[in-house]
């Protein structure tokens, strides 16, 4: 697609169709792993769900249970990633997760990397929040949420996380959304432990959707999110003795190393369009941005317009509260 100078208002229009048509056609190379392969169900009985070329799966929940699958190896880094087609209509107060975590291990000083979807009323989008725990830093919270430029319901997108020893990056479709660089003074809250990777699906109607005012309807249901392109590019391992089974040379072949120049460009355009909440800017839980925040002042003066309260640390009129999360992980804003 090429564009010509036809007035601002066509350049912001191309500059987004560039933005979205150079997403949708990028797909990492890494080899994808049939479900059989590299993976075990959690919990939900017949509501998972495998597809007969073993590579597709869906998970739904209903008024019995939700349900939810993990890899059969822990992982000490890597690149890990799903195509995945959420459920449509009505899905106030159901959650869709993707993600890393070792709380079966490590019950009070666990790690985790999150994907969350969170359901809306009929008529309002999917939102998506990121967030990160080190060895139990739940209080800290490092939360971001957003907004998509797709209907996630409509077709398969993917959804990638990689983890290194020095950085953690989220990506859809191939756009870093987000970066988290681990910095001396996080210490032990940049996680570093062995962790599973997790996909569920569950009812979080206390919580999920304007912080628990409206919840799963299951006339609606079942509610059912399709999992493909299942990808675990890591270093796997030894459950018992905790040490890596693998040749760090050769797992690290081919995962990336880092967001490349044009990925940046197209993340900074990602987050001035499209983040409407991120911890870094939250004044009113932190006085002063944890360490590893990098400010951007458009980003800054953009939330805070957008709500004064939260990112300018002014009073508060209209009773917004903080929610935590009875089932997940992930302390959450009513935004």
């Amino acid at each position: 697609m090429e564009c010509s100078y036809l007035g601002p208002c066509f350049l912001l229009i191309c500059s987004l169709a560039l933005f979205v048509s150079g997403s949708q056609t990028q797909r990492t190379s890494l080899p994808i792993i049939s479900f059989d392969e590299g993976y075990t169900q959690l919990f939900g009985d017949d509501n998972l769900v495998m597809y007969r070329d073993g590579k597709r799966v869906h998970l739904s929940l209903d008024e019995r249970t939700g349900s939810g699958f993990v890899s059969q190896d822990l992982y000490l880094h890597g690149y890990f990633s799903a195509s995945i087609k959420l459920p449509a209509d009505y899905t106030a107060g159901v959650v869709v997760a993707f993600y890393m975590s070792n709380g079966d291990i490590f019950e009070k000083n666990h790690d985790e990397i999150d994907f969350e979807f969170l359901g809306n009323i009929r008529g309002k989008d999917w939102r998506i929040q990121t967030n990160i725990y080190g060895n139990g830093s739940t209080s800290a919270g490092r939360e971001e949420r957003y907004s998509l430029w797709f209907d996630p319901s409509d077709d398969f997108h993917q959804y990638s996380i990689l983890w290194t020893n020095s950085q953690i990056i989220f990506y859809v479709d191939n756009i870093p959304i987000r970066e988290v660089k681990r910095t001396e003074s996080m210490g032990a809250d940049f996680p570093s432990k062995p962790m599973s990777l997790y996909a569920t699906i569950w009812d979080g109607s206390d919580w999920a959707t304007n912080g628990g005012k409206y919840r799963v309807n299951y006339k609606y249901a079942p509610y059912v999110a399709e999992f493909s392109d299942l990808v675990l590019h890591g270093c796997a391992v030894d459950p018992v003795e905790q040490l890596p089974r693998c040749d760090n040379t050769d797992s690290s072949q081919a995962i990336p190393t880092g967001a490349t120049p044009v990925q940046r460009i197209k993340m900074e355009s990602f987050r001035a369009k499209f983040m409407t909440y991120s911890y870094c800017y939250d004044r009113v839980r932190y006085r002063a941005p944890l360490s590893e925040c990098v400010i951007n002042t458009k980003e800054a003066d953009r939330l805070k317009s957008y709500d004064p309260v939260t990112f300018g640390g002014g009073r508060r009129h209209h009773g917004k509260r903080h929610h935590r999360s009875r089932s997940s992980h992930a302390e959450v804003i009513s935004i």
